[in-house]
């Protein structure tokens, strides 16, 4: 305080702190902050109205220690809970696995399945293709494209099969003629007029081929009975002529 100004006053401030309790309307003073340290009862209210934790109470000893109302009956159910949810989690996990393989099975066969179609198309240009590399005929530019397009079909999977020689197999053979041959010992396709092809392990279009099986000859059965018949019994067994005028009495 300055002695030059008589008019000065002595200023005073009140750093204590009233309490008003909202449900009775009461007006208390709040205890020091010595009594909140030192004096508060276990499990006290503080002036935020929050309560004290005691650290020596119950949540000081874990979730399944003594004192924390958990009994063996509600572990053990606790751990059968636990070991359901765990198998339905596996279950769950390995019906997506197969979910995922089987999708992926699917798309790979509708994949074949639409090249395979779009192979069958272009046929027809590689058999025309086929005839003018056999007349000669494959020259030029048109011999690059051919060679282009025979790459590109055997790249995606288009397998030609059918040689003269092959065993028949209905399989993969279609038989468009027929013969016998002393040359061959099983049904051989001694000429083909079509090659075939295949893709993904299955036939596109079966070879048209000629077929020749081996000359078998008819044996002779000698068990069979040999029937003797005499001149006069060919003469009366003989059918009249139709000259004889008698016949027709």
């Amino acid at each position: 305080m300055s002695g030059s100004d008589p008019l000065e006053q002595p200023i005073v401030r009140d750093k204590r702190r009233v309490h008003f309790d909202p449900v009775s309307g009461a007006v208390s003073q709040a205890p020091s902050s010595e009594g909140r340290s030192t004096g508060a009862p276990s499990g006290a209210r503080s002036t935020d109205g929050s309560a004290s934790a005691d650290p020596s109470g119950p949540a000081s000893t874990g979730l399944f220690g003594p004192g924390s109302g958990v009994d063996s009956i509600e572990l053990s159910q606790l751990r059968t809970e636990l070991a359901e949810r765990t198998a339905d989690l596996q279950r769950v996990q390995a019906e997506y696995a197969n979910y995922r393989k089987r999708v992926d099975r699917d798309r790979e066969a509708v994949r074949e399945f639409a090249v395979g179609d779009a192979l069958f198309a272009l046929l027809p240009v590689l058999d025309d293709i086929g005839r003018a590399r056999e007349h000669g005929e494959l020259e030029g530019g048109f011999r690059q494209v051919a060679e282009a397009l025979d790459a590109a079909v055997t790249k995606l999977g288009l397998t030609r099969f059918g040689q003269p020689g092959d065993p028949f197999d209905p399989t993969q053979h279609e038989a468009l003629m027929h013969s016998y041959s002393d040359e061959v010992t099983e049904p051989t396709a001694v000429q083909i007029l079509q090659p075939g092809y295949s893709y993904a392990g299955r036939v596109v279009r079966p070879a048209r081929v000629a077929v020749a099986e081996p000359t078998v000859s008819l044996p002779v059965d000698n068990d069979l009975p040999v029937v003797d018949v005499d001149d006069d019994d060919r003469g009366d067994q003989a059918s009249p002529s139709p000259s004889d005028p008698s016949a027709s009495l």
